[in-house]
Formats: structure tokens, C-alpha cells, sequence
């Protein structure tokens, strides 16, 4: 990553430009000669096609997860559909692991489909599973990990080893993660998409998404960038970079806490079961344990006790604030199935494991003690 910005500026300045100007025509032959043969360039020609301030951030993200390339877009959905939109055609195949983000999946099976392509939905984790699903135009390889509400976390070295053996591109949302917490480019994984509204922003305040990769695979998605339209303003960059400055700190606070709250919970007689990859219990312990630096501030847990007594437990609670996301400064707490599975058919809720006594908490950097004694009073009223 370069060191240093634009005027000797500590912080990459805010370029409010939707427009760039050239000093004449040979300025702009020149710009348009160097633009044939580097995506990189210092200077931009209009706002859809690139900002100094974004590119900036760019470099930044791409050097945390160790790609060639990062490419930031309009939310963490935009850079999800516009990979799949790039890297799929009609006829083609995806594979999709279960427990995936539920607005991923809808866009998979009830818009992808409208254009002839198809998908196959397979428990994460299960390889022989995953290699069945594999068809002759099979292209690409979806998943979380961890995933969405449940933490799985899929063996990504086995999953791009597959991948490789079938001639098929992998994608991972690593949103959960964070670079600091897991790089699966270093597993061979091809794509990587995070929300960066979550950790890396860290402040509930913005909506962005990121694409990095390596080796030039990033290219086709910059270059239809610019076509689709999902751009990011030089304000929430500039939002982003001052929240990756902080970004190890927060995360660090975030893992303390997950790992915290998840041995609390799992040893309170009101709690069901508890899902946290730190944790022996959970399915997928030994493989965020090999793949992981931390496990993230994401606890799910189930009430022992109905639909009605989570929601006395929520309303209970004094530090989190009901909400959906994560990652943010702020603890937040959510009932899935009245949240992001209110307008889901019930059987369906069930058959993807949606209790109504399920409570995804999302934990921010608030004193571990102090949560933990919030926990313990809400519990009371369950």
C-alpha cells in the first residue's frame, strides 16, 4: 500500500468532484493512453469511473485481506450481486451454502433465476455434499463463515482445493470475519465480499460493500462498475478510512467480548444453547480454531423458553439497542425470527433452524463486565 496522500495530508483528502478537467487535448490523449493499460491511475476522468478519496480506501482494504485489488461499492449487497451478475451467465449454475445472509439467498433464487440460472443449496461445512452439487455448468461456489445467524464455518482450504479440481471460482462473504479475524485469500479462495457497514466502517453510520481479490480477477467487476452504477460518495470513504484506522482495536474489544458473553451464556440454566465457533460446543470449533485469529463479536443463542419470553428478554435489556447489523461500536440485539424472517413462511423458518426463541446479539465495545451484568438482569424476566 502507498504511503502518504495528496498534499502531504495525514488523511486522504475528500475529493467532492463528479468531474475532473484536463489541461488539454494532450492531457487528455495522455490520460486516455495510460488508462488502456493501468486500472491504478492518480488522476480520474468522471465520478461513476473512480474518486481519489475512494481509491485510497481501496488500497487500504485490498492490503487488510491481502489481495491485488479492492473495489468498493454501495453496500455490502451491491458488491454480493454484482460479483454474481458478473461472473454468471443464463444456463449457468451456482452452489450456495445454507445458513448464507437471507437477502442472499432471496436474490439467488427468486431474481438469478429469472435470467436462467440456477442454484443448489448445500449444508455449509459438508464437501461431499458441496462436490455432489457440482453440475457441467457449475461456475461458482457461494458462502459465508461464519455464516448468518449460526456462526458455521466452512474448511475454505478444502473448499478451494474442490474448487480448483472443477475449474470453478469461489466467493466468500467474510463479513463476520473481518480481515483481522480471517483472510481467505490465503485459504485460495478467489473473491472476497465484505459489508463494510459492519466492523470495518464500525459505526452504524454509513452503508458500503468491498470486492478484493487477487491477480486480476477484480478486473471484470471494475470495469462494470461504472455500468451498474453502485458507487461510493468521497464522504463515506473518507467515513470508511476513519473507521479502519480503528478497526483493530475495536475488533479486538469485540472478540474479548464474544468469547465473554458466549461462556456466560452457555453456562446460565436459562439459555438453550449457545452458537459462538470459540466455544468446544459448536459444530465448526476445530476449523475456525485452525483457520481464525479471533471469532468475532456475534453470539446466538436460543431461550429456554418460548418466542414471548426472548421478546421479555430483549425489551429487558438496558445496553443493547434493538436493531439489526452488527459490528458497530453499539451492542446490538435482534429476535431473527421477528427481524430479518418476519414476512418468511413458518415451516420454511423452521426448516432453516429460525426458532422464535432464537436472539442474535451483536456485541460492540461496551465494558464486558457491564454487559455481562445486563445479561444476568434480563434474564430475570425470562
Amino acid at each position: 500500500m502507498r504511503r502518504g496522500h495528496p498534499y502531504h495530508s495525514l488523511t486522504p483528502p475528500v475529493v467532492r468532484s463528479a468531474t475532473y478537467t484536463f489541461a488539454d487535448t494532450a492531457d487528455l490523449v495522455q490520460f486516455m493512453e495510460e488508462r488502456m493499460f493501468s486500472e491504478d491511475l492518480e488522476r480520474q476522468e468522471y465520478g461513476r469511473y473512480g474518486n481519489p478519496t475512494v481509491r485510497a480506501v481501496e488500497r487500504r482494504l485490498a492490503a487488510l485481506e491481502g489481495g491485488d485489488d479492492a473495489i468498493l461499492l454501495s453496500s455490502g449487497m451491491a458488491a454480493v450481486t454484482t460479483a454474481l451478475l458478473i461472473f454468471l451467465s443464463a444456463g449457468d449454475h451456482l452452489i450456495v451454502t445454507a445458513d448464507s445472509y437471507h437477502k442472499t439467498r432471496v436474490f439467488v433464487k427468486r431474481f438469478l433465476r429469472r435470467f436462467g440460472i440456477e442454484c443448489t443449496v448445500v449444508p455449509p461445512g459438508d464437501l461431499q455434499q458441496l462436490e455432489a452439487a457440482i453440475q457441467p455448468n457449475t461456475r461458482l461456489i457461494l458462502s459465508e463463515t461464519p455464516t448468518n445467524p449460526f456462526l458455521r464455518c466452512v474448511d475454505l482450504e478444502a473448499m478451494a482445493s474442490l474448487a480448483r479440481r472443477h475449474g470453478l471460482r469461489t466467493l466468500i462473504d467474510a463479513t463476520f470475519a473481518t480481515p483481522l479475524n480471517l483472510r481467505p485469500l490465503e485459504f485460495g479462495i478467489d473473491l472476497v465480499v465484505h459489508s463494510v457497514t459492519k466492523y470495518l466502517a464500525g459505526h452504524n453510520d454509513l452503508l458500503a460493500g468491498a470486492i478484493i481479490g487477487r491477480d486480476g480477477i477484480t478486473t471484470p467487476l471494475r470495469e462494470s462498475q461504472s455500468l451498474l452504477g453502485a458507487v461510493v460518495d468521497a464522504e463515506v470513504a473518507y467515513q470508511i478510512h476513519r473507521g479502519l484506522q480503528t478497526l483493530g482495536l475495536r475488533v479486538e474489544r469485540q472478540n474479548a467480548n464474544g468469547m465473554a458473553i458466549a461462556r456466560y451464556l452457555e453456562s446460565h440454566p436459562r439459555i438453550r444453547r449457545v452458537w459462538y465457533p470459540g466455544l468446544p460446543s459448536h459444530p465448526d470449533h476445530d476449523i475456525a480454531r485452525r483457520q481464525m485469529q479471533g471469532f468475532g463479536g456475534v453470539v446466538s443463542f436460543e431461550i429456554d423458553g418460548d418466542g414471548l419470553a426472548a421478546s421479555r428478554f430483549i425489551d429487558a435489556l438496558r445496553l443493547p439497542h434493538t436493531a439489526p447489523s452488527l459490528g458497530g461500536v453499539d451492542s446490538l440485539v435482534e429476535q431473527p425470527a421477528l427481524m430479518s424472517y418476519y414476512d418468511t413462511d413458518p415451516e420454511i423458518r423452521l426448516a432453516l433452524g429460525i426458532r422464535d426463541e432464537l436472539v442474535r446479539l451483536a456485541l460492540g465495545i461496551e465494558d464486558t463486565a457491564d454487559l455481562i451484568a445486563d445479561l444476568e438482569q434480563a434474564l430475570t424476566h425470562v
